[in-house]
C-alpha cells in the first residue's frame, strides 16, 4: 500500500535514532531534516517508486489514482510511530504534506510528466496511525492538504477523509491516496 521515492531503501531517515523514529522532538523537524538531507525541499517531485508489486499510480480515461503513500524522501520514510504517541501531531502534519506531494508526483509520473494534464484533485484519503483515543485526525490531514496547495495550486482542493488506524506499511504515521481528474 505504500510507496518510495526514486530510491527504495530502509526505513528511517536522517538524524533518526536507531529504531528510525524521528517523531520526537521539535515539530516537523524530522520531516524538514530528511527532506534537507536528501539535497532538496521535500516536495515530492521526484517519482515514487513502488515498496511492492503495484504501480504508484494508473490512469484510466479522465481519472488518475494514486496508491496509498507515505512521507519518504528517496525512498526513506522521515518518520515512523503512532501520532499522539512518538510522533507529535506537528511531525505528523508535516509528514502528511510530504506523503500527498508524493502522491503528486505518482500521478504526474503516471501521465508521462506532463502536469499540465492534471485537471482537478477530486478525492484524498489521509490515513493516520494512532494511539487509542486521538481524535485531532483532521488538523493531521490539514497537513496533506496543505501539499496539495503547494504541489498542485491550479487543480483546487479535493474532498477529503481523515481516518485513524492501528497501523501503516513500514510504520508510517501517515498515509495519503489521492483522485484527480486529468486531461486526455
Amino acid at each position: 500500500m505504500s510507496e518510495g521515492d526514486a530510491v527504495p531503501g530502509p526505513v528511517g531517515a536522517a538524524g533518526a535514532g536507531p529504531s528510525g523514529r524521528t517523531g520526537t522532538g521539535a515539530p516537523g523537524a524530522g520531516v524538514a531534516a530528511a527532506a534537507e538531507a536528501a539535497g532538496g525541499s521535500g516536495n515530492g517531485a521526484a517519482a515514487p517508486v513502488p515498496q511492492g508489486d503495484y504501480r504508484a499510480a494508473v490512469v484510466d480515461g479522465g481519472l488518475a489514482l494514486s496508491a496509498g503513500m507515505t512521507p519518504r524522501v528517496e525512498g526513506r520514510l522521515t518518520v515512523t510511530g503512532l501520532v499522539g504517541g512518538d510522533v507529535a501531531p506537528a511531525v505528523a502534519r508535516d509528514a502528511a504534506g510530504l506523503a500527498a506531494r508524493n502522491a503528486v508526483a505518482a500521478i504526474v509520473a503516471a501521465l508521462d510528466g506532463d502536469a499540465g494534464r492534471l485537471r482537478r484533485l477530486l478525492r484524498m484519503t489521509v490515513y493516520v496511525a494512532c494511539v487509542d483515543g486521538f481524535t485531532d485526525l483532521s488538523a493531521v490531514a490539514d497537513g496533506a492538504t496543505a501539499g496539495l496547495r503547494e504541489a498542485a495550486p491550479a487543480a483546487g482542493l479535493p474532498v477529503r477523509s481523515a481516518i485513524g488506524v492501528r497501523s501503516l506499511p513500514s510504520g508510517a504515521p501517515v498515509e495519503v491516496e489521492l483522485t484527480a481528474a486529468v486531461r486526455p
